[in-house]
């Protein structure tokens, strides 16, 4: 589906005031209605004791991912904020690159649904490494 020119902007003027994504070196991969994938290479400054992408990488891409996604079914004049969110770690973080694809499950006026996928990505393929499953709150902007 298509994402009026109006949302997308706000979302990338979003993403872009955010400090952690720039820290993270995150990228915008697509923006749909209802899905958003991100990509962030897994930096030495992300990584845990054992050399793996650190967890909480993983959780604040698939967060993000699945935030983003809710707010493209939102109207023009809202925003929406992580209420809960759990993660399943499936494997390591190993590789080059993470990918997150957020996508709604149920939009909703008091609260949007969410689920999403972190990969992780090397010269060797891709591999699921995260699934993450929780509720955005649309809250007002202004």
């Amino acid at each position: 589906m298509d994402l009026s020119p109006v949302i997308r902007k706000k979302i990338s003027d979003s993403f872009a005031a955010q400090s952690m994504m720039k820290t993270m070196a995150v990228e915008i991969v697509n923006m749909d209605k209802g899905l958003v994938t991100l990509a962030s290479p897994i930096l030495t400054g992300c990584r845990q004791q054992q050399g793996f992408g650190h967890a909480a990488l993983t959780f604040a891409l698939g967060d993000t991912a699945a935030g983003y996604a809710a707010l493209t079914v939102m109207p023009e004049d809202m925003e929406v904020l992580t209420a809960e969110i759990k993660v399943n770690l499936l494997a390591p973080a190993t590789g080059d690159r993470l990918r997150a694809e957020g996508r709604v499950i149920k939009p909703g006026r008091r609260l949007v649904v969410v689920q999403s996928d972190v990969y992780a990505q090397s010269a060797n393929g891709e591999k699921h490494i995260a699934m993450l499953t929780g509720t955005m709150v649309p809250v007002a902007t202004g």
